[in-house]
């Protein structure tokens, strides 16, 4: 099963990967963890992105897709993947169709989970009084304004993706502001009709 999941910042998708890498025993690839695995790796795919990481530039989507690509042929990719923080844009998308094709893959399902963004701005700052509460340290982005800039980042890059993914018949929505058994459960009956 090879999956994306969709769903602004603070939507649940670390929580619900979580549980989807325990059910079906695949990988979740996170494009910032691949790309410092590469680097640390000396990959000829790694080695470009440090020189454009080293000059301070953003690493493009050729780069990234590179890593991907890389990345899923590793033994325990065999069985599928989720894919978290990739794609974020529709030619990312388009990008990691091409590169899917080519190797005679393709994608299984988008899950997109559904947000109320007043309740989650809300959300993100009860996570964060809490966590302070324990004691820890707050993630530096776990505070409503620099989440709301997140969240509009999200809403002009990464948003069209539902429209892209719906298009290509691989888009399943489910309520991401219901309790996280019940988002849990919502996305494995999506799965299983997916595999079905």
């Amino acid at each position: 099963m090879r999956l994306i999941l969709l769903g602004p910042p603070g939507a649940g998708k670390g929580t619900q990967s979580a549980r989807i890498v325990e059910r079906l025993a695949i990988p979740q690839l996170s494009t910032g963890d691949m790309l410092r695995a590469a680097v640390a790796a000396e990959t000829p795919i790694g080695l470009k992105a440090k020189d454009v990481m080293a000059r301070g530039e953003l690493v493009s989507d050729e780069i990234v897709v590179g890593i991907v690509a890389d990345r899923i042929e590793a033994p325990d990719a065999e069985r599928g993947f989720i894919l978290d923080g990739f794609p974020r844009t529709v030619p990312q998308a388009e990008a990691l169709d091409r590169m899917l094709a080519g190797k005679g893959m393709h994608l299984d399902a988008v899950i997109e989970l559904k947000v109320d963004e007043e309740a989650l701005v809300a959300r993100i700052a009860n996570r964060a009084a809490e966590t302070a509460a324990r004691g820890e340290p707050v993630r530096k982005d776990d505070n409503p304004e620099a989440f709301k800039i997140r969240l509009a980042a999200y809403k002009a890059q990464t948003a069209p993706l539902s429209e892209y993914y719906r298009g290509r018949g691989l888009l399943c929505e489910t309520d991401g502001m219901a309790p996280i058994d019940a988002v849990t459960a919502e996305v494995e009956k999506l799965l299983q009709t997916k595999s079905a």
